[in-house]
């Protein structure tokens, strides 16, 4: 992490307990470390037991990076990145409308039967990433399933999340795999309109999808990340807040930029 990064980092990291007078122990590593070394765990897709030995001890990153995931610390952390590029491009911190989709991808061995399937459609073996975002193509909930469950039952969970806490969310898109009663769903129970962007019969080749291909890039900047290529987590916790770090890592970078409305 640069120093323009941590400048704009430093203000948005969850204060400790111990910091506020609450009690709890000091803890023995700077934030800006740990960070790194999660940051740098994601970037390349190492094992936790191959950290490198300018970080500190791999169980000591890995407890780090366990209580920011069960303590909801990662999420809290990610949506003040988000909310502070939304204003820095002149958006309301709170998003109006997004994008769902999702993505199947390869599980390791370690994933237990009990939270893998086999997507018929794609071929895969493994998990599936159920997304939604918002128009600039940052992460509003996530939710990761085993690869055999239907988008409608996931997306039906994942909406009455991100409704119940983006409140001003009124309109999402999304393909053709969402269409049946979510729809009606989405209007009665959570008050969201929502869009099915279809492709025509007619298209030929590759063709760019109005909104479709915000998600779309979502998903190849969380690609060009190593560690969330394939799913090596043993806990579907793990797999979301390996979603979740490589977008903080994606909006610090673009808040530190000199000029981050351009390009």
């Amino acid at each position: 992490m640069t120093d323009a990064e941590w400048a704009v980092v430093r203000p948005l990291l969850p204060v400790p307990a111990w910091l506020r007078g609450q009690g709890g122990q000091p803890e023995a590593y700077c934030h800006r470390v740990m960070l790194d070394a999660i940051r740098y765990l994601v970037g390349n897709g190492i094992k936790w037991r191959a950290m490198p030995g300018d970080f500190p001890s791999w169980d000591r990153v890995y407890a780090f990076f366990r209580r920011w995931r069960d303590h909801g610390l990662v999420k809290e952390f990610h949506d003040r990145l988000r909310g502070r590029v939304r204003e820095t491009l002149g958006r309301d911190a709170a998003p109006t409308a997004g994008v769902i989709d999702s993505q199947p991808v390869k599980a390791d061995a370690v994933v237990g039967a009990d939270s893998r399937g086999f997507d018929g459609g794609k071929l895969i073996n493994g998990r599936k990433r159920h997304v939604v975002v918002d128009t600039l193509g940052l992460l509003l909930g996530v939710m990761v399933t085993a690869a055999d469950t239907g988008d409608r039952i996931a997306a039906q969970i994942l909406l009455g999340q991100v409704a119940g806490v983006h409140h001003r969310l009124e309109l999402v898109w999304a393909d053709g795999g969402y269409t049946g009663s979510l729809v009606e769903y989405g209007l009665a129970t959570l008050a969201l309109v929502l869009v099915i962007v279809k492709r025509s019969d007619d298209m030929r080749g590759f063709v760019v999808l109005p909104k479709r291909w915000i998600v779309e890039r979502f998903f190849a900047h969380l690609m060009r990340t190593r560690r969330p290529v394939r799913d090596f987590e043993r806990r579907t916790a793990s797999a979301e807040a390996m979603v979740y770090w490589p977008m903080t890592l994606l909006m610090t970078r673009r808040l530190a930029r000199p000029h981050p409305g351009r390009g």
